[in-house]
């Protein structure tokens, strides 16, 4: 049968030692966590490991012994090693040592009551503990089921993770520790974190607390009854900065939670999340400060009223091309006049709308200007806002030439079913025959022929503005993309991804380092 024994490549050039780990009986394997160096107590080692076995509720024992025979005053700790075996009580002792500078290992195995090797198949499988550790590929940590793996994760390398993410404690102790035990794995030399890191989730506390406070504020008053009348109500589900504010304020609170994330699916959203929210105010701010330096505001006031003269004289000369004959097409002369000046005055009241507000908009921009502090999206769904403000009569033309031409295709589809000989039941939903008299088929039939002769006018005009409506739409599309873009893009999965892939890593390959014929198969694990 075959032994597989995960051996931590951070622990090849260790000093001579024991292996301490966890046997996988159900997979034939050995996981090796650490090593312990001389000098030790074998009492205390096993003070220690029942200790950690208590805390992390993983069974770590001895499992063998590991020589570095480049040190030649521990070439004779052999037959020690052997001895060692039956002090801690080994069923099958792993015996491992490194032959000088040859890059080939030895590893044999001894059973208790023996004193000769076993001629078994061995496997040796280098994997990088802190790439395993940081890794989510192990089944999350379940304080309620945290005494052995079930029979059905037995036959999983997943167990094999789980063993290093669970022997977190274990990890906390470097070679700079003033205890009695000396152990080597991926931080003996020194527990890695970071002060600033540190610093910031003691500070966080105080701040999650505040910010959870304001936030329930905030909320408690969007749902208040004031908020339900009409005219706020129909403003809050209209404007765009409304939804995005709101959208802001669930991050916020899903940010500033005290709950604890309970996988890492939960993990990598608030992580995301937050990310996103601390770009988009860090974008916000930079345009900020980019329309307040050298008086740009000013200068986008001033252009804003030239521009918006010129798309109502574009408009007007488009007016004026549709009431003559636009296209060499041959239009109702008298309804073409009426909508028209219907139009051409509609424009008019724009135009002196847009100069009785100029003296404010300078106003109006600079403080619209501060939103951007909260961030860049919240400045572009008020850009978004400003341009259906600004557009407004292009919606109205859309929706009187869409009214129009719908009561258009209305009366004809009726008036068309009269010719049939049948009606809509109104009741029933549905259409059924009807005899109609003469003067009803005589003023249907008029009635016809006016509405469909007036119908290329009409649908003229209908084509014309809703093209300008889609305009319109297609930029407050962009917009609205640009927006959807930084709210939802996992930018801290895309970072990972990038500097840190093992976080992210779906499975493991193997890759062989050597092979020779007496010499144990070594493997390498990757994430």
């Amino acid at each position: 049968m075959v032994l597989k024994v995960f051996f931590p490549s951070c622990c090849s050039s260790a000093e001579s030692g024991i292996l301490i780990g966890r046997w996988i009986s159900e997979q034939n394997s050995a996981v090796v966590l650490a090593m312990v160096h001389f000098p030790f107590i074998p009492v205390q080692v096993k003070q220690y490991l029942s200790e950690v076995q208590r805390v992390t509720q993983v069974s770590v024992s001895v499992l063998g012994s590991w020589s570095n025979s480049k040190q030649e005053k521990e070439e004779s700790l052999s037959e020690f090693f052997e001895d060692l075996g039956i002090i801690f009580s080994c069923e099958l002792w792993i015996q491992i040592s490194k032959e000088g500078d040859s890059k080939f290992w030895r590893c044999s195995t001894l059973q208790k009551h023996s004193n000769y090797p076993n001629e078994e198949e061995i496997i040796l499988v280098y994997y990088d503990q802190r790439k395993v550790m940081l890794s989510h590929l192990h089944p999350p940590l379940d304080t309620a089921s945290c005494t052995e793996n079930k029979a059905d994760d037995a036959s999983k390398l997943a167990a094999i993770f789980d063993t290093v993410a669970k022997s977190k404690v274990l990890f906390m102790t470097d070679r700079y520790d003033d205890g009695p035990i000396k152990l080597t794995h991926w931080q003996s030399d020194g527990v890695e974190a970071s002060i600033i890191v540190e610093l910031l989730k003691q500070a966080s506390v105080p701040a999650c607390m505040l910010l959870t406070f304001l936030l329930s504020l905030i909320s408690g008053i969007c749902r208040s009854r004031v908020l339900k009348f009409w005219p706020l109500s129909f403003l809050w589900s209209k404007l765009s900065t409304c939804e995005q504010l709101g959208h802001r304020l669930q991050h916020l609170q899903v940010i500033s939670s005290n709950k604890k994330a309970q996988n890492q699916t939960q993990l990598m959203r608030k992580a995301n999340i937050f990310v996103s929210l601390l770009i988009d105010v860090a974008l916000g701010i930079l345009l900020m400060s980019w329309l307040y330096r050298k008086n740009r505001i000013g200068h986008l006031a001033d252009t804003l009223i030239p521009v918006a003269d010129h798309v109502a004289e574009e408009l007007q000369d488009l007016l004026q091309w549709l009431m003559g004959a636009p296209a060499g097409l041959k239009m109702n002369r008298a309804l073409d006049q009426v909508l028209g000046r219907f139009f051409l005055y509609h424009i008019h009241l724009w135009i002196s709308y847009i100069h009785l507000m100029s003296p404010f908009i300078e106003m109006i921009l600079w403080y619209v200007g501060l939103s951007a502090c909260l961030g860049l999206t919240v400045a572009l769904c008020i850009l978004s806002d400003i341009i259906v403000l600004l557009t407004f009569h292009i919606y109205c033309f859309y929706v009187y030439g869409a009214r129009l031409y719908c009561m258009k295709i209305y009366g004809l589809s009726s008036l068309w079913r009269l010719f049939r000989g049948k009606k809509w039941n109104v009741l029933r939903q549905r259409v059924d025959s009807c005899s109609y008299d003469l003067d009803q088929l005589f003023i249907g039939t008029l009635l016809f022929t006016i509405l469909l002769f007036l119908l290329p006018t009409t649908a003229l005009y209908y084509l014309v503005f809703t093209l300008l409506r889609l305009l319109v739409v297609i930029v407050q599309g962009l917009i609205h993309l640009l927006v959807d873009l930084i709210d939802s893009l996992p930018l801290y999965s895309i970072i990972l991804r990038l500097c840190r892939s093992y976080r992210l890593a779906a499975g493991v390959k193997f890759r062989v380092l050597e092979q020779q014929e007496g010499k144990p198969l070594r493997l390498l694990m990757q994430v």
